[in-house]
Order: structure tokens, then C-alpha cells, then sequence
């Protein structure tokens, strides 16, 4: 995957074998995000890379994460339980996801469309950054770990196989990701386990 930002927008995010290629869901929507991208950097937040996308940070908090797929491009806000939503504008990612934490695109003139809108709700977001809230945790069956969570909410594909998968081998990957506290180590699994959810294989299972 990618380490720098500007490769996201010139080559894509790395993930699949359309990297670097005309075929790759980030060409294919290049103006939408680098709309988005203006809209996230006038709004005052420092952008780094977070699981080959494109991240938007206040100090230490996530903010939000750009997103590319075939048939659209997304923005997705980290704790978006917090925000009020008065647009009705969110969306959840998949049937995994508790939250609707994103907004979906399918074209530039949508995004310039509610570039008002997106803005107050970055700044909304900013301010609960800025104040140290965060929304409050519903009790799960099991805890999954807030790098899964988000990296969930972030991916909409990875979201859909994990709910597919037998309570049994969502588990497992709980497990095998909470053997460790270190979040570098536990993004590490993640990338190794996703190809594994994607085929709908517990983490323990062989290939």
C-alpha cells in the first residue's frame, strides 16, 4: 500500500492489482476527491495515509478518510456517532457498521454541490476532536478492536465479508488482533487478514 498522500491521487491506494493503472477506482474519480481533498485541507487538517488512503487528522484524532470505489467515492468520519447529521447525509458503510459515517459520491458536482454542508460538518467534527469526545461504546457480543472498527467503517467491501463471516470467525480475528496492544502491529495483521475476510476464511484457517 501507499506511505504518502500524493501517490494515492497519482498511482492509487495499492491495494488491488488496478494499481497504477487507467482501470484504478481513484483515476476514475480523481476530480471528486481531490475536491474533497481541498475541502479537508481548507478546513484546516493535516493529511496523512491510514490503510492506503488518504486521512485527515486534528492533532491525534482522525477526522475523516477519502475512499474510492467502482461506482463511487466516498468520505468517511471517524466517530461520527457524534455528529448531528441535521442533513441526513450519512450513510452506514455496510451492515457491519452501527454508525452511518459516510457520504457517497458519484460525481464532482455533488461534492460542490454540499461543499457547505461538508464543511460545518468537518468543523463539527474538529470541535469534538479539539474537546476530547468521543462517542460512547455500545457493549458488543465480543470487543473488536477500534483499528477493525475502522478499518470497517473505512472499507465498505471489508465490511460486508466480515458480517458474512460466522460469528465463530469474526471472533477469531478479535482474538488474534487483540493478542497485541501495539496499534503499528495490529494494522500489520489487518492487511495480512483482509484478502482471508474477503474469502470469507476465519484467521486461523488455512488459505
Amino acid at each position: 500500500m501507499i506511505t504518502q498522500s500524493d501517490d494515492y491521487f497519482i498511482k492509487g491506494c495499492g491495494r488491488c492489482g488496478r494499481f497504477e493503472t487507467p482501470d484504478c477506482s481513484v483515476h476514475l474519480w480523481g476530480q471528486g476527491l481531490a475536491a474533497l481533498r481541498e475541502l479537508c485541507l481548507e478546513a484546516g487538517l493535516t493529511e496523512t495515509v491510514k490503510w492506503g488512503h488518504p486521512c485527515y487528522q486534528e492533532g491525534d484524532r482522525n477526522i475523516a478518510l477519502l475512499g474510492a470505489h467502482r461506482d463511487s467515492f466516498i468520505l468517511t468520519f471517524s466517530n461520527a456517532a457524534l455528529l448531528k447529521d441535521p442533513e441526513q447525509i450519512l450513510e452506514r458503510a455496510g451492515p457491519n457498521t452501527q454508525t452511518a459515517d459516510l457520504v457517497r459520491f458519484k460525481d464532482v458536482a455533488e461534492v460542490q454541490a454540499l461543499a457547505p454542508t461538508l464543511k460545518a460538518y468537518l468543523a463539527e467534527a474538529i470541535g469534538y476532536a479539539r474537546a476530547g469526545l468521543k462517542p460512547v461504546k455500545t457493549q458488543a457480543e465480543f470487543d473488536l478492536p477500534d483499528e477493525l472498527i475502522e478499518a470497517l467503517d473505512a472499507d465498505p467491501e471489508l465490511a460486508q465479508a466480515f458480517h458474512d463471516l460466522t460469528p465463530g470467525r469474526q471472533r477469531s480475528y478479535a482474538i488474534a488482533l487483540n493478542t497485541t496492544r501495539n496499534p503499528t502491529t495490529r494494522r500489520a495483521r489487518l492487511d495480512k487478514f483482509r484478502p482471508k475476510i474477503l474469502r470469507g476464511k476465519g484467521a486461523l484457517e488455512r488459505e
